[in-house]
């Protein structure tokens, strides 16, 4: 097999979607099932953008795990470490309602989830040393023995020149505390070469709301980090290199259906971009345009989109 250029470590789910929009989901009664999970739907958007990606994970030994299985094997992700709990501990769930373009929301069911049952042994360290950057989920950190083993993915890829990426990720029913959430999200971003998260992501993270960007990478770029983007929603995302370059990223207008999936899909494009050795500048057009394609789509797996499809929301902008 090929060197892989990815591996994303971390949470696959299964989301279910509202099929019926602009009703609260106490009154909706269908829905659509995709894969889930920030790490599963980064691997896959990379993935679909001509990546070599594997996945770090656990599902259930069940048919909903078999169907993530099988959908990452059908998006060419390599599965060999999605690892089957054999515990009797189930996928999370998440329910998605679509109000309006403005008003989405999720309703997650995420109690003795297989993924934060992750092991250390679950995986070898070789598949790591193996690759050129590892992406680490903020989620995989919330619980043991997830937490451990995902710093233990860290420290192997610091170990051997691999690339590491973390995402913050943040689910708040994850987390048992607001303190163990800021010490754990802190330790293993100051340990990554790229950081990637909303201002609300990086405000958790440092237990504050008044914080500016300039201030949260001031801190964060004393240790590791060479890059941090702190992502503002519709008002765009912000780079900040080591050097103390700031690059302001492009906003890519488009019909919205819903809110979520933008963070994993703007991952997605980024990080295709960084890797096919475009400016940071251009990554985050990538992941801008990427983001504003999949927010306009009933998925976040499903509709991550080609580079095609990416390069010509640009130019046509552009134009």
């Amino acid at each position: 097999m090929n060197k892989l250029d990815l591996i994303t470590f971390g949470r696959a789910a299964i989301d279910l979607n509202a099929t019926e929009y602009n009703r609260p989901m106490e009154e909706t009664m269908t829905f659509s099932k995709y894969v889930g999970g920030s790490p599963a739907n980064i691997a896959i958007g990379t993935s679909k953008l001509g990546l070599n990606v594997g996945m770090i994970a656990k599902v259930s030994d069940d048919q909903h795990g078999r169907f993530v299985i099988n959908y990452m094997k059908d998006s060419d992700v390599d599965t060999q470490y999605i690892k089957k709990d054999t515990q009797g501990r189930k996928l999370g769930l998440t329910f998605t309602e679509i109000k309006s373009p403005e008003e989405c929301s999720i309703l997650m069911y995420r109690d003795n989830v297989a993924d934060l049952y992750l092991s250390v042994e679950d995986f070898d360290d070789d598949y790591i040393k193996n690759a050129e950057t590892l992406l680490i989920s903020g989620t995989s950190l919330s619980q043991s023995p997830s937490r451990e083993a995902a710093l233990h993915a860290v420290d192997v890829a610091r170990k051997h020149g691999v690339e590491v990426i973390v995402e913050l990720d943040y689910r708040p029913y994850t987390w048992k505390s607001e303190e163990e959430t800021a010490i754990y999200m802190t330790t293993v971003a100051r340990m990554a070469d790229i950081v990637i998260g909303t201002r609300d992501e990086f405000d958790v993270m440092e237990k504050s709301e008044g914080n500016n960007d300039e201030e949260t990478v001031k801190h964060l770029l004393e240790y590791s980090p060479r890059l941090i983007v702190v992502k503002h929603g519709v008002k765009g995302s912000r780079a900040f290199t080591k050097d103390g370059e700031v690059i302001e990223g492009t906003i890519y207008k488009s019909k919205v259906l819903k809110t979520f999936g933008a963070g994993d899909s703007f991952a997605s494009g980024f990080i295709y971009a960084l890797k096919k050795e475009k400016s940071i500048k251009e990554a985050l057009q990538y992941g801008s345009a990427a983001a504003s394609i999949v927010v306009s789509k009933h998925s976040s797996s499903d509709a991550m989109p080609t580079v095609q499809d990416i390069e010509n929301l640009m130019n046509n902008h552009e134009g």
